[in-house]
């Protein structure tokens, strides 16, 4: 069964991938500044948005240059700041209620990849009112153009300004619904480093390792184009040059700039070759546990790619030698085991756990079969897992 199951999922793997070419792919528009998002507004006659973060976003007092500008523009807004972390869809549905009784005309999603994400929902549930987030659950569902959406990260790692994607939580039943659709795409971008410089450390951190996962799932998976193993290398290059920089001095501009751009070009690099199985049990986790998106990627990469093993040896080796990280002149078995090494002493270096032990092992079976469920078909990944063999993850990541 699981050999008839294991084909099925590579027929449908090649399927997309032979039609990437065709598909309505695009990038966002860059917005260099805070300071243009008006601008854009005025440019389309936009007089009234609504900004999606979450409260410790603007307690900090992070919104106010935009408000300012919009306020200098006489663009009216209104604000929706109670996105939590792995956002809900009773957050979507609040974000969509204070939009259409505003009467805004664009979404503005101010934050890291969690209020990006409930931009994007709340978009879509705004053009698809009779539609559930539970039925728009998967690949191409929602099809119907977004209001003007613009991304302003203030994290440098979820990629979610470049993606099709969203994530959404069912807080009852405690699963993630992902939601991917071209429409989610949002229209412009805005990499201005001085949103990123007040980070913490510890996010600094995860959201930086959050790159680099979406960087090297993308690049050792079967649906990289060209363009999509250049933007992973320039992201891997990128996040090797300057992380731990950033992460020692948050002031650090030069470091952060950097980083934004890594950011960028790994979200470009997966929403056209998607990412694998370290995303599925990152987004079980967080539905269990509310286990932060970045962290658990971070925890789970080097265990998942030492579970690959020789599948992905040479394209992971290529990726460390074209990125920098070791010598063009390494073979390949040793380059790839230098590049796990490497991710494990970041790990190490910036205080992130190897393990994480508040898994249950009675939970382990049912996050599987959302696991299961979420990668195949759809994950390219160079090893095709079944539930039994994604619990093995789950315990490995709990440090059995």
């Amino acid at each position: 069964m699981w050999m008839i199951r294991k084909l099925y999922c590579r027929t449908f793997q090649t399927v997309f991938r032979l039609a990437l070419p065709f598909l309505p792919y695009r990038n966002p528009k860059i917005i260099p500044s805070v300071s243009g998002v008006a601008d854009v507004c005025q440019k389309k006659s936009i007089d009234s948005v609504m900004i999606v973060t979450d409260s410790g976003i603007r307690s900090l007092g992070l919104t106010r240059f935009l408000e300012k500008t919009l306020q200098e523009a006489d663009i009216s807004y209104c604000i929706y700041d109670k996105t939590v972390a792995n956002p809900t869809i009773k957050n979507v549905e609040e974000a969509k209620k204070l939009y259409l009784e505003y009467g805004a005309k664009a979404l503005i999603a101010f934050g890291g990849g969690s209020s990006m994400d409930c931009a994007k929902a709340a978009g879509a549930r705004i053009v698809k009112p009779k539609q559930s987030i539970h039925k728009m659950k998967g690949l191409l569902k929602v099809h119907k153009r977004l209001p003007l959406l613009i991304a302003i990260p203030t994290t440098a790692g979820t990629g979610s300004e470049t993606t099709l994607a969203a994530v959404i939580t069912d807080s009852e039943k405690h699963h993630k619904y992902p939601i991917n659709d071209f429409s989610l795409i949002p229209h412009y971008a805005v990499l201005d480093y001085h949103e990123t410089i007040k980070l913490p450390k510890g996010i600094t951190a995860t959201t930086g390792m959050d790159a680099l996962t979406h960087a090297v799932e993308a690049y050792i998976g079967r649906s990289t184009t060209r363009e999509t193993r250049l933007m992973a290398e320039e992201a891997v290059h990128l996040i090797y040059q300057h992380l731990k920089a950033a992460y020692d001095n948050g002031k650090d501009k030069e470091a952060r700039s950097a980083m934004l751009k890594a950011a960028y070009c790994a979200g470009v690099a997966f929403t056209k070759s998607y990412v694998g199985y370290v995303h599925a049990v990152a987004h079980s986790l967080g539905g269990q546990y509310g286990t932060p998106h970045g962290l658990a990627n971070a925890v789970i990469l080097p265990v998942v790619l030492r579970l690959y093993g020789p599948a992905c040896e040479k394209k992971l080796a290529r990726l460390a030698k074209n990125a920098g990280v070791v010598d063009k002149k390494m073979k390949e078995k040793e380059a790839a085991a230098c590049f796990i090494g490497w991710i494990q002493r970041m790990n190490d270096s910036m205080g992130i756990p190897r393990t994480l032990p508040e898994i249950l092992e009675e939970d382990i079976p049912v996050m599987a079969r959302h696991a299961d469920a979420e990668g195949n078909p759809l994950y390219p990944v160079p090893v095709l897992m079944n539930r039994k063999e994604l619990e093995r993850i789950y315990q490995m990541v709990k440090g059995r």
